[in-house]
């Protein structure tokens, strides 16, 4: 995480993957095969930019 990271909401992480729906990201999450996140004082969700970006990462170097 930088100082300027961004938080992404569930929605626009879906939109990033190409429309992966939300139930397979929440399903992913349930697996521990999605980014990390972090639950806000309301219970909304939110994912750093940079975690996202590692994570995508990730799956490359798997391939």
């Amino acid at each position: 995480m930088t100082a300027q990271d961004e938080l992404l909401t569930v929605r626009q992480v879906l939109d990033e993957l190409g429309g992966v729906s939300r139930r397979t990201f929440y399903r992913w999450r349930e697996i521990g095969k999605a980014p990390e996140g972090i639950r806000l004082p309301n219970g909304e969700l939110r994912i750093y930019r940079s975690d996202l970006n590692a994570w995508l990462e990730s799956l490359r170097s798997v391939t």
